[in-house]
């Protein structure tokens, strides 16, 4: 990619199914996985760490005003998406005072819930029909002070809301009731709805796929993003890997 394509700035790891691997700036590995396909404990500590250094860049920025809502979306697809933020959520409910709260805006494909192993039957898209508090619409996950907002009950009027101005209203609840907000969007190349949502954010992070994000869909989706004045936070390069073994990769 070219100096016009600089979303990584702040925001610059490699991922592998959602996790974070390796730091792009300290060094490049690969992940090794058991016959199983499970990931190693190795592994598992280079994700949680990488995750953690992701979560400190976007919400505890040195000398920077720290965003409080955040939304990540992919460009082409969600590969990968929903587990960051899943990952980021938790994390950040851990090593902040405030609340947290995990919010699933991608109506088109929600996996929060699965990933979550919790219901979806009460969610935003109740919310943005109902009247009520908005925290009694989400459900506590873990750890301590994190919340989640499923998507809910979807029906054929449930996007038109999302666009709508009761969303714009629900989503100024939960800046007031929640310290931090991570939301995660359906893929901006797809559908106009996360377009739309990052004009209500502090900034996006978007994510890409390794081999599989054309150059071309990528700048033109930033390029859209900043015409918009939606600011852009960082970019995540998801399912990344290198053949350096372990061994060599700590001398690095």
């Amino acid at each position: 990619m070219n100096r016009n394509f600089n979303l990584a700035q702040q925001t610059e790891i490699c991922l592998n199914d959602g996790l974070s691997l390796s730091n792009a700036a300290a060094g490049e590995q690969v992940v090794r996985t058991t016959a199983n396909g499970t990931r190693s404990t190795h592994a598992d500590s280079l994700a949680r760490e990488e995750s953690l250094k992701l979560v400190q860049r976007l919400f505890r920025p040195s000398g920077q005003v720290a965003p409080k809502s955040v939304m990540f979306a992919a460009i082409d697809s969600p590969n990968g998406c929903s587990s960051l933020c899943v990952d980021i959520a938790r994390l950040l409910a851990e090593n902040v005072s405030g609340s947290v709260c995990l919010v699933e805006s991608n109506f088109r494909t929600p996996s929060l819930p699965k990933l979550l192993n919790v219901d979806n039957h009460y969610g935003l898209a109740d919310a943005l029909r109902q009247e009520g508090a908005i925290k009694n619409f989400a459900k506590e996950i873990g750890p301590v002070n994190c919340w989640f907002l499923s998507a809910g009950l979807l029906q054929p009027d449930s996007l038109n809301l999302l666009n709508g101005e009761r969303m714009k209203e629900r989503l100024a609840e939960l800046r007031q009731v929640f310290d931090y907000l991570v939301i995660d969007a359906p893929p901006l190349n797809a559908y106009a709805d996360a377009m739309a949502l990052g004009r209500l954010v502090d900034g996006i992070v978007v994510v890409l796929e390794a081999n599989e994000t054309r150059r071309e869909s990528a700048l033109r989706v930033t390029e859209s993003l900043r015409a918009s004045k939606i600011p852009v936070l960082g970019a995540v390069l998801n399912n990344r890997t290198f053949p350096i073994p372990s061994a060599l990769y700590k001398r690095l």
